[in-house]
């Protein structure tokens, strides 16, 4: 096991595969190795479902010459260098050009990397993770109502990369990771209801417990039973924490600036305008510690840092790397990640929505009718238009409270609107890596009979 948190070997490949693209040629090259080991344990009703371990190391090459780049990729470390380097300065030089390919600045490389907390070093054998998942199961299978299991699992692993340039950057990092779930069935027939819960992060010291996560899972699968249908209409909707982060998501895809720069975004000319109510904010922070997508260090080498994308309600920032930053001549914000097979694009890493001053029940108090979301269904998001279309599950509001489940309807709205009217609870938790407190969003189409 230990064998697994020593990247010296993976540094030293990338090393000589950059120094082999400047000897084929290349005017600028960088490579990336990333390692991930996972082993996961399935459980249903008592009995061992799955077991399973794999374990990967993969490189990738990137080279310029001129504006020309490609990439190489392979998952045979001991490859023949020279000759992949080669290869890939070849397909460089036959690439067509690419006027924002390129580097990062040396001033903008991450110099001091900071300890994160990133690494459990304890990683669970196979006998922990089932004990997990029983535990889990049987806590679950324990709640009145609850007619049988879907399955529990337990997981956890490893994963990380190392990444060396042409123009002097060395880095690497390593994460741990620890889950677990259940999922559970209630009523009989076709009445039969399910839901779930997890747990997920860095240190297995900081799961929930198993005997929790079971619970809670029958819990709000008891709670589901006998839903009913409501009329169409347009009501304030209210999303539970568990869905609430999809919102962020949507925003966080809005602010690509990949898809800015083929304007294909909804939000493709709104930078520096008001999108949500004055105090709200939005954060990605790559340095929180032990966060389950923190990094030192973003896909070419540029210094991670927090960045607040929404403040006082206005949105201040894309998510930039450096190529979409020279198209749309900006700065990184240090978002590039990246994959052993293709050049580095944005993305968002520990993202939040900062909380309220309101409980979620305080939310919901003048309430006279509404819906209140715990589960949503498939993915009708227009990201062009910022139209919105989900199937959803979930509780009827009436005078303040949660009363009758609801099920088989759709929310409809557009982001735009949504994100101007929505209100946040005070109730966050990082739970995953992009995370929001219960949300209220005003005068939502709520589709049933």
């Amino acid at each position: 096991m230990t064998s697994l948190f020593d990247q010296t070997a993976l540094a030293d490949l990338a090393e000589r595969l950059v120094a082999a693209a400047r000897r084929a040629g290349a005017d600028a090259a960088d490579a990336v190795a990333v390692r991930s080991m996972s082993l996961s344990v399935e459980i249903r009703e008592g009995a061992v479902e799955e077991s399973q371990r794999s374990e990967s190391d993969d490189v990738g090459l990137r080279v310029l010459v001129g504006r020309r780049q490609s990439v190489v990729s392979t998952n045979d470390i001991r490859a023949d260098v020279a000759q992949l380097a080669e290869r890939a300065v070849a397909m460089a030089r036959i690439a067509p050009e690419d006027r924002f390919a390129g580097f990062a600045d040396e001033s903008l490389l991450e110099r001091n990397a900071p300890d994160l907390d990133l690494i459990d070093p304890e990683l669970p054998s196979v006998a922990v993770l089932e004990e997990r998942a029983q535990a889990a199961e049987a806590a679950g299978l324990a709640v009145k109502g609850v007619a049988k299991s879907e399955g529990a699992s337990a997981s956890a692993g490893i994963g990380g990369m190392v990444l060396a340039t042409s123009h002097g950057f060395r880095g690497s990092y390593l994460t741990s990771r620890h889950s677990l779930a259940m999922s559970a069935i209630a009523g009989e027939g076709t009445a039969m209801e399910r839901d779930y819960d997890y747990s997920s992060a860095i240190h297995g010291a900081d799961l929930e417990p198993p005997e929790k996560v079971g619970r809670t899972a029958g819990e709000r699968t008891v709670e589901r039973l006998n839903p009913r249908k409501v009329e169409t209409k347009r009501v304030p909707v209210v999303f539970d924490r568990r869905v609430a982060g999809s919102l962020v998501g949507h925003l966080a895809s809005a602010i690509n600036a990949a898809a800015v720069a083929r304007k294909t975004s909804f939000l493709k000319d709104k930078l520096g305008e008001r999108l949500f109510k004055p105090g709200i904010r939005i954060l990605d922070d790559p340095l929180r510690k032990k966060g389950l997508r923190s990094r030192p260090f973003d896909g070419e080498g540029v210094a991670a840092r927090a960045l607040a994308i929404v403040e006082d309600g206005v949105l201040r920032s894309w998510l930039l790397d450096c190529a979409t930053a020279r198209e749309l001549k900006l700065k990184t914000t240090g978002h590039a990640q990246r994959g052993v097979s293709g050049p580095p694009s944005p993305g968002a890493t520990n993202l939040h929505l900062e909380p309220g001053a309101l409980s979620p029940d305080e939310l919901i108090a003048d309430i006279a009718e509404g819906f209140y979301v715990t589960e949503l269904i498939g993915f009708g998001i227009n990201g062009v238009t910022g139209d919105y279309s989900r199937g959803a599950g979930g509780f009827w509001i009436e005078h303040g409270k949660r009363s009758y489940p609801v099920s088989e309807v759709t929310i409809a709205g557009n982001l735009i609107a949504m994100y101007a009217a929505l209100t946040p609870a005070n109730d966050l938790e990082f739970r995953m890596g992009t995370n929001a407190p219960t949300v209220r969003v005003e005068g939502l189409t709520v589709a049933g009979r």
